[in-house]
């Protein structure tokens, strides 16, 4: 069972890096720090002060950048890097403690936050297009709020933050096919 929990948890995690990068490490830092939770290391040091206060500082830019039409898309460039190592790192973090090769803890995180990104990456360039940038700041909101929420239930409830990971990702798919089909006609 210990074995299931943390492969979910680390799915929750990694698919709420894919959408902010910077939330889920804050989340699981700040728990780490307040001995909710038990990470091994070298995860360990995302609960130190001032890697708390670098992700804070970073994570605050991005929450800003992220908000402005074209930034947005830059922004969206290097987190295609960023978001994937950040799943990357939290898969890692998690599974640990159920026994996964730390190899292929970090290549699924890899995956999972680097699909969640590419996923977001080709959608917001269509929400920009059809609403000339005025949704960008709702959907980067929406995108914020859902990773809070992924990160909150993979650690207390993690089979309903996979299962909410798969509802966003056919979210954006609908998004996507139904932006995709007007263009057809």
């Amino acid at each position: 069972m210990e074995l299931l929990t943390g492969l979910l948890s680390s799915l929750g995690l990694s698919g709420a890096a894919g959408l902010n990068a910077y939330i889920p490490l804050l989340v699981v830092g700040l728990l780490s720090r307040f001995g909710v939770l038990e990470l091994s290391q070298p995860f360990d040091l995302l609960g130190n002060v001032w890697v708390l206060v670098g992700v804070g500082f970073i994570g605050l830019l991005d929450f800003v950048g992220d908000k402005i039409p074209g930034v947005d898309h830059v922004l969206h460039l290097f987190g295609g890097v960023v978001n994937a190592a950040a799943g990357a790192i939290l898969f890692a973090s998690q599974a640990g403690v159920a026994d996964v090769p730390p190899a292929l803890s970090l290549a699924l995180g890899l995956i999972v936050a680097g699909g969640v990104q590419a996923t977001r990456t080709v959608v917001r360039p269509v929400a920009t297009a059809t609403t000339g940038g005025l949704g960008n700041p709702v959907i980067s909101t929406a995108e914020d709020g859902a990773s809070l929420t992924l990160s909150v239930l993979a650690i207390f409830a993690p089979i309903l933050a996979v299962l909410g990971l798969a509802g966003v990702l056919v979210v954006a798919y609908r998004l996507w096919a139904r932006v995709r089909g007007r263009r057809l006609l």
